[in-house]
Parts: C-alpha cells; structure tokens; sequence
C-alpha cells in the first residue's frame, strides 16, 4: 500500500478519499499509508518488471486488500511471503484467498516489517507505505543473504533522489548511500489516481539491485565523510573542511589513531563494508530522506590560521594539503560521483584522517 506525502508528524494525506473503504465495510487508515493500487494494467506492469522466476521466494510488504498479491501468486513464482501490519488487512488477505488453488503458495505475517526479522527472499516486490521509505530502504540492502533486487513504489520525490546523479538538483546524502549500496533504476511513473483513496503525491516505481560483493570500504568511515561533504552541498570542500567543528572532529580522531598506531591502526586499515555498518543506516533515517540543498541554517566557523595555535594551524594544513593532493579543494560535493567520493577517503586514510 502507498502512504502520502512523506511527514514526520502526518503520515498518509490521501487527499479525498477519507471514507474510502474497503469491500466488506472496512475503512482504510490513513495513518498507516493504507492507499491500494486499483488500476490492473499497472499491477501487470509492475510484475513484468520485475523478471520474477519460478524458483523466485517473492517478499510483498504492505499487501493490502491483495490485488498485487493474487498476480505474483499467479505469475507463478514458488512462494509468496506477505508482510502486513493491519491486522483487519490479514484478515482480508486470508477471507480471500481461501480455497484459492495458490493459496498454498501464500505466507502472511502480521507485524511490523521494520522490527520483525525478514525471512529468505530472492525478490521484494511492493506497494508500501511511504513514511517507511527510508528506513526500509536501507533494511533490505542490510539483509543478507543478499537478494537479487526489489522493485518498489514510493513516493515520486524520495524516487528521484534514489536515482539522482551528480549535478542534479535532487543528488543528497541519500543518493550517494543507496548508490553505493546498490544499482538504482527508475522503471515507471504512477499517477496519484491509480490509488484507492488517491494519494496527494504521484509516485513511481524503482528498482534496486544490490551490490555484489560490497565495496570495500568501511561504511562507518565513508558515511562520516559523506554526512561531512553534504551538510552544505554546494559549497566548496575547501571551505567545508575549515570549519572549526569538522577540524576539531578530525584532529580527535587523527590523535585516537596516533596512540593507537600497532595492532588498531592495521585492523582499522583492512576494516570493511559489513552487514552492520548497512544497518547503521537505518537509525539515520530523519536525515537522509528528504534533504534539500544547502538545507542547513546555522553558520559554522571557519578557522583562519592566525586564530589558531601552531598545532591546529599545522593540522589544518594537513587537511587542506589532502584536498588539493586530489584537486577537491575547488570542487562541491552536489557535483561528486561515488568514485570521487572513493578516492577522497582513500586520501584522506592514506594520510591517517579517520571519520569515526
């Protein structure tokens, strides 16, 4: 089920359809994203997308009154897993899929898909509730074992900042995560009347496919660079990276790091991306989502040289040196690629600049 415009507050915004109900009476929660796909051409659509296989373990999240459920079952896949919070939803799903020649095929758990472990999938295919965009996100791509792709529909906004590339408007912090994580695509764009009651957004529907193998990188080092590198998208990283806060970050790790010189520093150096350091995005959820640019209203503090102490003068040279090894200084961060971003991290470890 699709969910409205993403609020932290106000989730849902079905705009008109508020005594919208189901067949047997029951009337859909806004609250909880309930807006159900009605338009048949377009459930076809989305199941020819997603390449399903007979041998396929198909996991559905927010399954609804099951209209996208009963074409997966009947595309032929080995088993359906449906994921569904509402327990009146369950119920519906179970009223009418009984006696069904598939129904063997059709696991429901009731539950929060975001608290409740997820079992083995080769494909995630849905319509879910939109508030749980980024947190969802970012569960799956922590799954393992790794599943081959999911293509899901959010929210038409948060989508294009999924696929976004460097230079666009809408390139974030969220962008360059998930594309590091996985191969993102846009498939189709969805009309806000193809929903039961209709949302007040449009929508779209994505495809996401993970990364194999991981790269290697440590995610806790390359997300702290990166929250770095976005607080102010466009301006330069020179001037990022003179701000009093981020040097005084850098320069306590860079101290950590000295003391820890032997058998840390070696284990810190051959750290990479985990299953873990994945999940660690999900508890960064309220950021990543829909940020904008330049979103950030307060002034930080750059250091000049003569307010420093010889010491943090030197450092700051240190760092300054390190962007203009890789001709960073000059450049922002709305115009990096995931490669640009790779190669900045590795300057920055190389010479023992650390970001957690």
């Amino acid at each position: 089920m699709a969910g409205g415009k993403i609020q932290k507050k106000r989730h849902g915004g079905g705009g008109g359809g508020g005594g919208a109900r189901l067949q047997g009476g029951i009337p859909f929660e806004k609250s909880k994203g309930q807006h159900i796909l009605r338009n048949p051409a377009l459930v076809d659509n989305i199941i020819n997308k997603a390449g399903l296989k007979p041998t396929d373990t198909v996991l559905e999240i927010g399954p609804g009154t099951g209209n996208l459920t009963k074409k997966l079952l009947e595309a032929g896949v080995k088993a359906v897993v449906a994921v569904e919070l509402d327990p009146r939803m369950v119920l519906e799903l179970s009223r009418r899929f009984q006696g069904h020649p598939l129904a063997s095929r059709l696991k429901v758990i009731q539950g929060d898909v975001l608290k409740c472990d997820l079992p083995y999938f080769d494909i995630c295919v849905a319509n879910i509730p939109y508030q749980i965009s980024s947190p969802l996100t970012f569960k799956l791509l922590s799954h393992r074992p790794i599943f081959r792709c999911a293509v899901i529909m959010f929210q038409r906004e948060f989508a294009m900042r999924l696929v976004a590339q460097p230079g666009d408007t809408l390139y974030c912090r969220l962008s360059v995560n998930v594309q590091l994580l996985s191969r993102v695509s846009h498939l189709l764009k969805v009309g806000r009347n193809n929903f039961r009651p209709p949302p007040k957004v449009d929508s779209s529907v994505v495809r996401i496919e993970p990364r194999k193998p991981l790269p290697p990188v440590s995610f806790k080092e390359w997300d702290g660079l990166v929250r770095i590198c976005f607080n102010r998208k466009n301006k330069t990283l020179g001037s990022l990276f003179k701000q009093k806060r981020v040097l005084e970050l850098l320069e306590k790790n860079f101290k950590t790091m000295q003391s820890l010189q032997n058998a840390q520093e070696s284990e810190m150096g051959e750290e990479k991306m985990s299953p873990d350091d994945v999940a660690l995005l999900a508890n960064m959820v309220e950021d990543l989502s829909m940020e904008t640019s330049d979103e950030k209203d307060d002034d930080e503090m750059e250091i000049d040289d003569g307010d420093v102490a010889d010491d943090r003068a030197s450092f700051k040279e240190k760092i300054m040196g390190i962007l203009q090894q890789g001709d960073f200084a000059e450049k922002r961060s709305s115009k990096l690629s995931q490669i640009d971003f790779l190669y900045l991290l590795s300057l920055f470890n190389k010479a023992g600049i650390h970001f957690s």
